[in-house]
């Protein structure tokens, strides 16, 4: 029934944006948002958007990136953990990336580990290890 089918999948590149870091734009801190980013600016500091994050050619991070789908045009120094990540053909990724999907183009540079799996227990294991070091060392 049409009732319960799912919804078709609208391209990342297409979504409505509703955090944009504009060209020229510095951010030294975390950034954390609930829907949909791009940034073309720099932030120095770890990346937290819920829906899904679009860096710009000029765009760069410098830090740590948790969301569900990833585009990455400009430059990332720092781990992913991403559902769906896709680094095209100007992207430079260095850093460790966890992932459930992954597209690269021709001419893009990664340097780095890989972690893939086909469902969300990766990210899960993650989350799991990442609370027991926290309370070894609060301990």
């Amino acid at each position: 029934m049409a009732f319960f089918s799912k919804k078709d999948n609208v391209a990342l590149d297409m979504q409505s944006i509703s955090t944009l870091i504009s060209e020229g734009c510095i951010l030294d801190g975390n950034l954390k948002a609930p829907a949909f980013a791009r940034i073309d600016g720099q932030i120095t500091g770890d990346v937290m958007i819920d829906e899904g994050l679009i860096i710009g050619e000029k765009g760069s991070i410098l830090g740590n990136v948790i969301t569900k789908e990833m585009v990455i045009y400009g430059t990332v120094n720092g781990n992913l953990n991403v559902n769906s990540l896709e680094i095209k053909s100007t992207g430079k990724v260095s850093g460790e990336i966890r992932t459930q999907t992954l597209a690269v183009e021709n001419g893009a540079i990664y340097n780095g580990s890989l972690s893939m799996t086909q469902n969300n227990k990766l990210a899960e294991s993650h989350k799991i290890s990442k609370a027991s070091a926290q309370k070894v060392i609060e301990v």
